[in-house]
């Protein structure tokens, strides 16, 4: 029974049900008095069934107790944040990271203390993204730092273009609601703590080690790939290479996570070989200790604090000599980190690493046990590609989900870039160990140096290749959820053929194809406008059925668009938006763009069926064009700023009249029904 087998299986399935549906509903007040009144009833009719072998009552309250808890802890977490008013403030708060150069500002990201109102202090909890002028002293900061500004702060949105990336509840996340944008003047103290946490601690750490690199020999694009392989540290890479990775598939080797618990923990295992026997308890202990000091140095994120807790987990109960369930290891090292942070369900670091090894610890043996080979070296590429096979297949849905692409030559390139990666790993910890040996440590950093060089050209080379990417699909999170449901299905009765009836896959198929049908039924009969919020370009589209017709200065269209006609899998039919203004009639609708209202402009016979599209930072109307009559049609602005007013004698008159993108967010408008979303 899988509850015997793995009981962190019942727990985790109601406790993330609890959070998911605190996600879902705004105001859960009513429904945790009903949980509760629930939950007391339940424990009390449960007392009459325990003379009964099996108390079924007890079991069901069990998990309703499970999901509340969920919910409960997800809604603290969510009001753990301190809502903040958007005027100038004064703050007490404390550098989370180390700046980040912008093109024409320097980022930071500050933990709120205190807000300070002449001689009274209010405690305040959440961070605050700072853009500050490029030409300060913030270069200075390091993690830990003591930062008392002045600053307004600006809550964080979305775009609202339809199934975008929701930027918003991801920095929320992070404890982050607000940005602001500071310059000189209203940085008032910067202080240097006596003490740091240890969070702060090992950030710095981490840049020590990057700076001994760089010490040793390890420079330019080759460094990047070092710090990013060994110690998770990306933001030296530029885009080209994070784009080779993608499209290799192997960008999985930046996240420290399993990959690099696995490769360290198995060579400090094999390094101590000479302990096994009568001191083997010892030498685990070792490689847990080692384990988490390569997470400390790694400045703890949360994917090498996942790795570390699943190895921890899988080891103790080798150390405690009982049969251990992988699986259940891994879900009790889930367990624990959705207890400090609820949300990290959400995350897709979480969601990936998780998928990938529940898939390897579940399926990897049967697989790898369907071929055999003698030859050493051909058993070990099989190993490879065995797992590199059940890892992409258990995160398969989620890469398309999230990402809109999937990497054709992902075996290819993990076969040749994995174990070039675990060599850069091991030799990545020996550089902080031998660094006052200058010779042995030089030696290493020069052999690094190389080896970077040859995972950059492997993911060049495999990223250039014909069709390294498939593009532009994309799935919604209920059909992710059927293709899951339907390749675990199939590869359980396909490697575990006797333990499942065939009609289980099947009827998890059959599910799959019905949501794709039902997606594709509601996609046919859609007959809207969609002005999208990208105020790089205008970017405006008119869906007609399965059709995407997309008006742009540019061919390369923006992501938001992208994206979008992927995930609903649209055609795009791509218009050149030039020689404005540009009359579209689409039914009774009469559609006009332009960066200027013509001379003498009057709206249509059916007012009420008119939009005026206005593109370009600051659009014009003539004086002799009736403003009243205008504002008869729908009347949308795609670039201008959120300030924006086209004169200042119809302010008043304008404002609250004109759909803003900038401001309000992308403008969908149903041409059946007109109406706004």
């Amino acid at each position: 029974m899988l509850h015997k087998e793995i009981p962190f299986l019942r727990i985790c399935v109601p406790l993330i049900a609890g959070i998911i549906t605190g996600y879902l509903i705004e105001s859960v007040r009513a429904i945790l008095i009903i949980l509760c009144i629930t939950i007391i009833c339940g424990f009390i009719v449960s007392l009459f069934f325990n003379n009964r072998i099996t108390n079924i009552v007890f079991g069901i309250i069990f998990s309703i107790s499970v999901f509340t808890c969920g919910l409960i802890l997800y809604n603290i977490e969510q009001n753990s944040i301190t809502d903040l008013d958007q005027e100038s403030t004064v703050f007490y708060s404390v550098v989370k990271d180390f700046p980040e150069k912008k093109d024409k500002s320097v980022m930071v990201t500050v933990k709120l203390k205190k807000i300070l109102n002449g001689e009274t202090a209010s405690d305040v909890r959440g961070s605050l993204v700072l853009y500050h002028s490029d030409d300060s002293v913030l270069y200075s900061l390091i993690p830990g730092d003591i930062l008392i500004m002045r600053c307004t702060p600006l809550a964080i949105r979305n775009q609202g273009n339809p199934d975008e990336f929701n930027y918003r509840f991801f920095m929320e996340r992070r404890e982050t609601r607000y940005y602001a944008f500071t310059g000189r003047k209203d940085i008032i103290s910067h202080t240097i703590p006596g003490s740091r946490n240890l969070r702060y601690m090992a950030l710095i750490l981490r840049e020590r080690i990057i700076n001994m690199y760089e010490k040793r020999g390890i420079g330019g694009d080759h460094l990047a790939i070092v710090a990013a392989i060994t110690l998770g540290e990306k933001s030296l890479l530029d885009n080209d290479q994070k784009q080779n990775f993608i499209k290799a598939g192997v960008t999985h080797i930046m996240a420290v996570s399993g990959l690099h618990a696995i490769i360290l923990s198995m060579f400090v295992l094999n390094i101590l070989f000479f302990m096994k026997g009568r001191f083997n308890t010892l030498r685990i202990i070792i490689a847990i200790i080692i384990l988490w000091a390569f997470a400390f140095v790694t400045g703890l994120t949360p994917s090498v604090l996942r790795a570390a807790l699943m190895f921890s987990f899988l080891q103790a109960g080798y150390l405690m000599k009982r049969r251990v369930n992988g699986i259940n290891s891994v879900l009790a090292s889930a367990f624990v980190l959705i207890l400090i942070k609820p949300s990290v369900i959400f995350e897709a670091g979480f969601l990936l690493s998780y998928a990938a090894v529940l898939y390897i610890i579940g399926f990897y043996n049967e697989l790898h046990n369907l071929f055999t080979f003698s030859n050493r070296f051909a058993e070990r590429i099989w190993q490879a590609v065995a797992v590199t096979l059940i890892a992409q297949a258990g995160t398969l849905p989620l890469v398309i989900m999230l990402f809109n692409r999937f990497p054709v030559w992902f075996i290819l390139s993990n076969v040749l870039v994995v174990p070039l990666a675990s060599f850069l790993i091991i030799g990545g910890c020996l550089i902080p160990l031998t660094f006052p040996l200058f010779p042995l440590s030089y030696l290493i950093g020069r052999l690094l140096d190389r080896l970077a060089g040859i995972i950059e050209m492997v993911t060049t080379g495999v990223a250039g290749l014909p069709l390294s990417t498939i593009d532009n699909i994309g799935v919604t999170p209920g059909e992710c959820l059927f293709l899951t449901l339907s390749i675990s299905l199939s590869l359980y009765y396909l490697l575990k053929r006797p333990s499942i009836s065939i009609k289980y896959p099947l009827m998890a198929i059959l599910f799959f194809s019905l949501s794709l049908t039902i997606n594709h039924m509601a996609s046919a009969r859609c007959n809207q406008l969609i002005v999208y919020n990208t105020p790089d370009q205008p970017s405006i589209g008119i869906q007609t059925g399965k059709v995407l017709n997309i008006y742009s200065e540019n061919k390369e269209l923006a992501p938001a668009v992208l994206r979008h006609s992927a995930v609903r899998r649209l055609k795009i039919s791509y218009n050149k938006l030039s020689g404005m203004p540009i009359l579209l009639k689409t039914g009774d609708y009469s559609i006009l763009i332009t960066d200027s209202i013509p001379e003498g402009y009057r709206t249509g016979n059916n007012n009420e069926n008119d939009v005026i599209i206005l593109t370009g930072p600051r659009p014009y109307i003539p004086g002799n064009v009736s403003i009243a009559e205008l504002l008869k049609c729908r009347l949308i602005t795609s670039q201008a700023s959120p300030g924006f007013r086209i004169t200042r004698e119809y302010m008043e008159t304008i404002d609250g009249e004109i759909w803003s993108v900038r401001k309000s967010g992308a403008c969908l408008l149903d041409l059946k029904s007109h109406r706004n979303n």
